[in-house]
């Protein structure tokens, strides 16, 4: 084999391993700082060995398909982000509808994501608002930050005026008949999103 080949393959086997190492999925400014240069990413990729699963995020052609796509890119693309409302629902199982898109509560101020794939919704959160409630859900090796479902209520509550009403009425119906109903929760976090009235009515004849 040639030098230069030889030189090729063991660059693709360091990268590799690094991909294999993180999980087999990497955003570009992770990769370089993992010692990966761009000509051998981007020789990867052409060589098929990596594939985009979207803007400046590649995983390893190999690996498993992933469980979770949406959840996991938006994850991996916009880490300060947290998997809120619908999507949360959805994935606590407590409603009956299908996110055409990703809804991702971002701290107010923040830098509005650029992702070709998947569509996402953001929705602005301040304080405790957007800080408490967060569960950690590692999906296809990489962590996912979600709402826990007695946030999401009240989120649902808080944004009733956009994902409407009847949403999250349902939702609250199926926490109850799917889920422990931990009461404290939803009272807790209800104060927190300053919904406690709108949903103490909701809450009482969950009881």
């Amino acid at each position: 084999m040639p030098k230069n080949e030889t030189s090729r393959s063991g660059r693709f086997d360091e990268a590799i391993a690094v991909f294999k190492r993180e999980g087999g999925m990497l955003r570009t400014g992770q990769a370089l700082r993992k010692g990966i240069h761009p000509s051998t990413l981007y020789a990867l990729r052409d060589s098929g060995i990596v594939e985009p699963v979207s803007r400046g995020v590649y995983r390893l052609a190999e690996a498993p398909a992933l469980g979770d796509p949406d959840l996991v890119v938006v994850a991996t693309r916009v880490p300060q982000g947290i998997i809120c409302l619908i999507s949360a629902l959805a994935f606590h199982g407590i409603t009956t509808q299908i996110p055409h898109e990703v809804h991702l509560a971002l701290p107010r101020g923040a830098e509005e994501p650029r992702l070709d794939h998947p569509p996402i919704a953001t929705y602005r959160f301040t304080g405790e608002a957007f800080s408490e409630g967060v569960e950690n859900h590692v999906l296809d090796n990489v962590n996912v930050r979600i709402y826990c479902p007695e946030k999401t209520l009240a989120d649902c509550f808080k944004f009733r005026n956009k994902i409407g009403m009847d949403t999250a009425i349902e939702a609250i119906r199926l926490y109850r008949e799917r889920r422990e109903v931990k009461v404290n929760d939803l009272v807790r976090y209800g104060a927190i999103c300053r919904v406690a009235k709108v949903m103490r009515p909701y809450i009482e004849a969950i009881l």
